[in-house]
């Protein structure tokens, strides 16, 4: 008999760095709105996707970013700090191309969880040279103890099955909850 796994994995960066796309492309379905618009999550979304003897509960969580002084934006952003601490393991989206100090706010945040984390290097489908990854990959790699670099195009739904397969390798062996 095959153990079951099942664990909840929180998707969560600055806005508009593709964690509804990603959550869509991730379940094969339009479950979580997009837009170029910036805060267009404004709770956290829950998308469940059982394979074989895993299930995955990914947490679809708002943009953490700075500039919280509108009531909306401030829970907004509690919400996806919430779900930095009931998960099992965290997915880091940042853009490729450019890392910024939201970026840093938000791993700042994940490093206070003690939440395990992979680094997802989203939109690489917007670079011409895939060799300018490796450099990216590197600095990444000095900011953080990440469990896993993995560069993805939730839009051209790239790289996705070894995300994919990091995320399963994570899960904790446990019942399935849905």
């Amino acid at each position: 008999m095959t153990d079951t796994r099942c664990g909840f994995v929180a998707l969560v960066g600055r806005p508009n760095v593709g964690k509804s796309t990603l959550l869509n492309h991730l379940l094969g379905t339009k479950l979580s709105i997009t837009s170029r618009k910036p805060q267009t999550t404004r709770h956290n979304l829950v998308g469940i996707d059982t394979v074989g003897s895993t299930q995955i509960v990914y947490v679809d969580t708002p943009g953490i970013h700075r500039g919280q002084a509108r009531a909306m934006n401030r829970y907004m952003v509690s919400q996806a700090f919430a779900a930095l601490r009931d998960v099992d393991l965290v997915i880091l989206l940042v853009e490729a191309r450019r890392w910024t100090e939201a970026d840093d706010d938000v791993l700042r945040q994940i490093d206070k969880s003690g939440s395990r984390c992979i680094c997802a290097l989203n939109k690489i489908d917007r670079m011409r040279e895939r060799e300018a990854l490796l450099p990216i990959i590197d600095d990444v790699r000095q900011r953080y103890d990440f469990e896993a670099i993995i560069p993805i195009s939730a839009l051209k739904h790239e790289g996705l099955e070894p995300l994919t397969d990091e995320i399963t390798r994570r899960m904790p062996i446990g019942a399935h909850m849905f």
